[in-house]
């Protein structure tokens, strides 16, 4: 088969962290019941995104992979629907911290996990005190119908080095988990409209189908905007929230023929690598 099916949640998150697994369960199963094979819940559900203040009571959240709460339930929730769910978690590695992403295979095994690359650092999101920046380097699962998954998180998506590096790992559809709203250093700046650019650009330069979950509601007074959305290798818009919505976004997208349309673009074929040294350079 080369045509794969795929979900986006969007909704909002409260103090209680088992109740908002649960809310994230429940979207699962529906998007499971519409024929979903990869389901994306938002980034960092198991509760409010805390990294808008610098808090050290915080870090006691973080848990390692295998007792995540978050982790453990679509663990469960995976390999009963028999589907894959890219999880976003707070990770505890000994002394470090990670926003971590666990893949979660239909056989409710954790296939691996990717740290997040790309820790931002500014009014409201204030990452860089809590997480260490990611040490897995970029990385792609193999997915349903012999399919392969990149996942980047959230800050990732900014960057067409995430986009690009997946795609040369192999990477036949992008996933970014995401939590991102109002700025608070500037309340007439709405990026809802960058933020989607930026992932459309990354699916018509790369050819390459993309998934984007982000979490709704206000948390306080940080409103979070949504707008998650799938788009096929072309950019353009197969399913979509607006900013309010509670929900699943479901679409099929052809791989194969996403594939021979890269193909037909020339956009590797074409690349140069022995100019981007520049790229690598620190300075």
């Amino acid at each position: 088969m080369t045509r794969l099916t795929v979900a986006a949640l969007q909704l909002a998150f409260t103090e209680d962290t088992a109740a908002n697994i649960r809310a994230v369960a429940d979207l699962v199963r529906e998007a499971a019941s519409k024929g979903a094979e990869v389901v994306l819940p938002p980034e960092l559900f198991e509760g409010p995104y805390f990294c808008r203040v610098e808090d050290e009571s915080l870090f006691a959240t973080a848990k390692p992979t295998a007792e995540h709460p978050s982790v453990v339930a679509m663990q469960e929730l995976a390999k009963e629907l028999q589907i894959w769910i890219p999880t976003s978690f707070f990770e505890l590695d000994g002394p470090h911290h990670y926003n971590s992403l666990a893949m979660i295979g239909p056989d409710g095994k954790v296939a691996g996990v990717y740290r997040k690359s790309h820790i931002p650092d500014g009014p409201g999101y204030e990452e860089k005190f809590y997480f260490r920046p990611g040490n897995t380097g970029f990385k792609v699962w193999r997915g349903p119908h012999r399919s392969t998954l990149g996942v980047g998180v959230c800050w990732d998506q900014w960057y067409p080095e995430t986009a690009r590096a997946m795609m040369l790992m192999g990477a036949e559809i992008l996933f970014y988990p995401t939590a991102i709203g109002t700025e608070p250093h500037d309340p007439d700046l709405d990026t809802s409209r960058l933020w989607r650019r930026a992932m459309i650009g990354h699916a018509v330069s790369n050819v390459v189908p993309v998934v984007a979950a982000n979490r709704i509601g206000t948390e306080h007074g940080q409103r979070f905007y949504g707008h998650s959305f799938i788009c096929d290798e072309r950019g353009d818009i197969l399913a979509e929230f607006g900013a309010g919505e509670t929900g699943v976004l479901v679409a099929t997208l052809d791989l194969a023929q996403a594939r021979k349309h890269r193909a037909a673009f020339g956009f590797f074929r074409d690349r140069r690598p022995e100019l981007y040294g520049r790229l690598t350079e620190d300075v």
